[in-house]
């Protein structure tokens, strides 16, 4: 089998060298792109993180490919459709980020609570003064969980131990569960005009595309904090800038945003724009955010422990394993439109 994996680092390559045997297997640093798609034609497995591309323009260059393990949980950035009609297998990696992205969301709320990047940029300066850098306390206050899959019910643990109220809101309630971690589920306009602080924890995807927009920004509290460590596309980020223009929202952390790889440098915003590629107002609308005192933006980091990455290695190399000796596993294909 030609094996190619994507976005990979030197030292990651360990978790696949027990292929390299029997099989071809090709390593790039870089994401699979339009510009090097056709470089990898022969590819029948492929190995990428989310940001590479994966729409059907770019997989009918591979056609070979019989295998997409993304190195995930989520798959939006996958043409689940054209998978199913190709008859290309794809799998995730479930459950690696389950703690780890939950503690990532109390990072951001710490930082916001406790007005963290604004104090250590004044002391570096050598300013000790406090003024100004009053936070508030997580007791008490309304914690409102969007989602309440393993890395929703981890921040609900989480939250527990803060002494925060906590209410949730999924399409499909573990009311078992709610007793025995001790909160409320509650429906999605209870949660948004109830919390304090409001956390996203769904999957990406045309279901969850701007689930909170103006409407539901309009239904909150003044002065919500909103946290996101799901996918950039849950949040309207035109309305997100609005409600924090106005108020409405005193502060965010966001671990993700939409069209996020192209923002990295000013450089690749203005190329993306001036290209056309890309929706330039997102674009726009992102690098606003982050130059906003009130919001903390990470990049996409929130699996990023050693602990996760080697759940994630493992797990890779375990579907791949798993697809050559026929007991395909980890597969999201039966979930398409879901």
């Amino acid at each position: 089998m030609n094996i190619t994996i994507f976005e990979i680092d030197d030292w990651e390559r360990d978790a696949f060298k027990p292929f390299d045997d029997k099989h071809q297997v090709s390593y790039l640093e870089k994401p699979l792109t339009t510009a090097n798609a056709d470089d990898q034609k022969d590819a029948e497995i492929i190995s990428t993180f989310v940001y590479s591309r994966l729409d059907a323009d770019i997989l009918k260059k591979l056609p070979h490919l019989k295998l997409i393990t993304t190195r995930s949980t989520g798959f939006d950035h996958i043409d689940m459709d054209y998978c199913k009609e190709s008859g290309i297998t794809v799998c995730n990696v479930p459950d690696y980020g389950e703690n780890t992205v939950a503690e990532h969301m109390f990072a951001l709320l710490l930082a916001i609570s406790h007005r963290i990047v604004d104090a250590v940029y004044r002391t570096r300066k050598g300013d000790f003064t406090s003024k100004g850098l009053r936070g508030f306390d997580l007791r008490g206050k309304t914690l409102g969980v969007i989602g309440t899959g393993n890395i929703g019910r981890n921040v609900i643990n989480i939250a527990r131990g803060f002494s925060m109220k906590v209410i949730a809101s999924d399409l499909n309630p573990d009311m078992d569960f709610a007793a025995k971690a001790g909160f409320d589920y509650v429906s999605m306009q209870e949660l948004l005009a109830l919390s304090d602080i409001i956390t996203l924890h769904v999957p990406g995807g045309k279901a969850t595309q701007n689930l909170v927009s103006s409407n539901q920004f309009g239904a909150m509290k003044k002065g919500v904090v909103i946290i996101n460590t799901s996918r950039g596309t849950v949040i309207d980020i035109h309305a997100l800038l609005h409600a924090l223009i106005e108020g409405k929202v005193s502060a965010a952390g966001l671990d993700v945003l939409p069209e996020e790889p192209v923002i990295r440098e000013e450089a690749e915003l203005l190329h993306a724009i001036f290209t056309r590629e890309h929706d330039e107002s997102k674009l726009l609308a992102n690098h606003i955010l982050l130059h906003m005192d009130n919001v903390i933006i990470t990049p996409h980091n929130a699996f990023n422990t050693s602990e996760a990455i080697q759940r994630i290695l493992k797990s890779t190399h375990d579907n791949i394993n798993a697809y050559l000796t026929g007991n395909v596993r980890n597969t999201v294909s039966d979930r398409v439109g879901k």
